[in-house]
C-alpha cells in the first residue's frame, strides 16, 4: 500500500528542489525529497560551480604572462589537469554534504532513488519498489544535455556533463555549438592548452544576445586562438583505432583530426523517465512541464519549478521559483516570482554580463524612441601588460522617459559589475541617475556613469 505521510514530495535535489523542500519544512510541512543521483543538481555537481572553478583556473596563464609587464619575473609554469580535477571534485563533494546537512537540519527526509509517477498522488521508487503518496508533489528534476544528431559516429560525442569526468585533457578538441555552454568550455579548454575548434550552424555566436556583444565576443575569441567554423554541422565521426584519435567530417566538407568532441547544443527538460503521463500532466515543447505563473500544472496538487518547466533556464530563477512555491502553498503567502529584470553572465574569457533588453529587442517595442550609448576602450591593466583587446560597455535607454532598458558589457569582471547594474534597473533607474552618480576613478565601471552623448539614436539624430 502507498505510504501517505507527507505533505510534500519533491522529485529532484537540485537548486530548486532543495530550496522548496527546506522552505516548506520551515513552514511545518512534512517533506520528503527523492533524488536519483547527487544532491546539488546541475549547478553544483556538473554545471555552474565546477565550471566557474575551471574558468578561474584557465585565466592564470594570461595572468602569469601579464605579470612581466609589471616587473615580475616568473619561472616556467605548467598545468596539471588531474590536480585541478581532484581539487574541483573535493569542493563539489563538500558542497553536496552542505546541501544534505541543510535538508536534514530542516527535517526533510532524503531518499536516494528514482521516482516515477503511478498516478496523480502516487510515485513509485524504482530501486526499492516503495510507493509514496503526498498531498502535493513538486517536480524539480532540471534539464539534461540534448542528444546529438543521428549521424555516423555520433556515439563519440561527449556532453557537457561528461567533460567533468575526463581524466586527462585532450590536446585537440572540437566543440559543437555556439551558445554560452559551448563557448565557456571552448575558452576553458583553449586557455588550459588545448587546440579548440568551434563548429556552429549559424553565422554568429550567442543567438539571442545583443548584436554588438555577439560581434565583439566572436572577434575576441578568434583573436585568442579559438578557431570558429560557421554555418556547418557534424556529418560523421570515425575513430582511428590505432591512434585513438577521431576523424571528423563536417557538412561543408571540412575534415579534422581531433582527440575529443564536445557536444553543447543546448539542454532539454528532464522529463523523459518520470512517467508524467501516468498522472495526466501536460507537457509542452521539448518535453517541458507546462505550468502557470504559480508553478501549477494542469493536475491539481502537482507542480513544477526550474529548468524542467517552461521557465528561463537560470539557477537563480529556479531557486526563486522553489522558494515562492513553498511560501504560497505552505506559508500562506501570496508569493509570485517576478522576472522582469533578469541579469545573466557568460563566463567566457573575455566575460559577458547582460541585464534587460538588447538593442534589437528594445526596437521591437519602441522603434523610434531608443538611445544607444556605447564605449569601447582598452582595460587599464593592458596598458603595461601589452595585451590586445578592448572592453565593451553599452546602455539601451528609452529616450522619452530616460529609463534604462538594457545594459551589456564584455571584459574583466563583467559579471560582478552587471549584478550591481541590475540592482539599479530593478529599482527603475533612469539614465539621469547614472549621470548624477559620482564616478570611482580609475575603474572600468565608471564608464556607465560618464557616458553623456548617445552613440546612435533610433528615431532621432545619429551621433558620430
Amino acid at each position: 500500500m502507498p505510504e501517505m505521510k507527507f505533505d510534500l514530495l519533491v522529485i529532484g535535489g537540485g537548486s530548486a528542489g532543495v530550496r522548496a523542500a527546506r522552505i516548506a519544512a520551515s513552514h511545518g510541512a512534512r517533506v520528503v525529497l527523492v533524488e536519483e543521483h547527487r544532491l546539488g543538481g546541475t549547478c553544483v555537481i556538473r554545471g555552474c560551480v565546477p565550471k566557474k572553478l575551471m574558468v578561474l583556473a584557465s585565466r592564470f596563464r594570461a595572468e602569469f604572462e601579464d605579470a612581466a609587464g609589471y616587473g615580475w619575473k616568473l619561472d616556467g609554469h605548467t598545468f596539471d589537469w588531474g590536480r585541478l580535477k581532484r581539487a574541483i571534485d573535493q569542493e563539489v563533494h563538500r558542497l553536496e554534504k552542505v546541501y544534505e546537512s541543510t535538508l536534514k537540519q530542516a527535517g526533510v527526509e532524503i531518499i536516494q532513488d528514482r521516482a516515477v509517477f503511478e498516478g496523480p498522488r502516487t510515485v513509485r521508487l524504482v530501486g526499492s519498489g516503495r510507493q509514496l503518496q503526498a498531498q502535493h508533489i513538486l517536480v524539480a528534476t532540471g534539464a539534461v544535455p540534448a542528444e546529438p544528431d543521428n549521424y555516423p559516429g555520433s556515439q563519440w560525442v561527449a556532453n557537457s556533463n561528461q567533460l567533468f569526468e575526463w581524466d586527462t585533457q585532450p590536446r585537440r578538441v572540437l566543440v559543437q555549438g555556439a551558445g554560452y555552454i559551448a563557448l565557456e568550455f571552448a575558452c576553458i579548454l583553449q586557455r588550459l592548452g588545448s587546440e579548440v575548434t568551434v563548429v556552429m550552424r549559424g553565422a554568429k555566436i550567442l543567438r539571442g544576445f545583443d548584436e554588438d556583444v555577439r560581434s565583439h565576443l566572436q572577434s575576441a575569441l578568434i583573436e585568442s586562438g579559438v578557431r570558429i567554423v560557421p554555418e556547418a554541422r557534424l556529418a560523421s565521426i570515425e575513430r582511428r583505432e590505432k591512434e585513438g584519435a577521431l576523424s571528423v567530417r563536417l557538412s561543408n566538407g571540412m575534415q579534422f583530426e581531433i582527440d575529443a568532441v564536445l557536444g553543447a547544443t543546448g539542454r532539454r527538460p528532464n522529463t523523459a523517465f518520470l512517467g508524467l503521463g501516468n498522472a495526466g500532466v501536460q507537457l509542452g515543447e521539448r518535453g517541458a512541464v507546462v505550468v502557470t505563473a504559480h508553478s501549477c500544472t494542469n493536475v491539481d496538487g502537482i507542480y513544477a519549478v526550474g529548468d524542467v518547466s517552461n521557465a528561463v533556464a537560470l539557477t537563480p530563477i529556479a531557486i526563486r521559483e522553489g522558494h515562492a512555491f513553498a511560501d504560497r502553498v505552505f506559508g500562506g503567502k501570496e508569493a509570485l516570482s517576478s522576472f522582469a529584470c533578469v541579469p545573466t553572465a557568460v563566463f567566457t574569457t573575455p566575460e559577458v554580463g547582460v541585464v534587460g533588453l538588447s538593442e534589437e529587442a528594445a526596437l521591437i517595442s519602441a522603434p523610434d524612441e531608443i538611445d544607444i550609448y556605447i564605449s569601447r576602450f582598452r582595460p587599464m591593466k593592458a596598458t603595461l601588460s601589452g595585451r590586445d583587446g578592448k572592453m565593451l560597455m553599452k546602455l539601451v535607454v528609452h529616450r522619452p522617459t530616460g529609463r534604462l532598458l538594457g545594459a551589456h558589457m564584455m571584459g574583466p569582471e563583467a559579471a560582478e559589475m552587471i549584478q550591481l547594474v541590475a540592482v539599479a534597473m530593478q529599482a527603475d533607474a533612469r539614465k539621469a541617475d547614472l549621470d548624477a552618480t559620482l564616478a570611482v576613478h580609475p575603474t572600468a565601471a565608471e564608464e556607465y556613469v560618464t557616458m553623456r552623448e548617445p552613440t546612435r539614436r533610433h528615431g532621432g539624430l545619429t551621433q558620430t
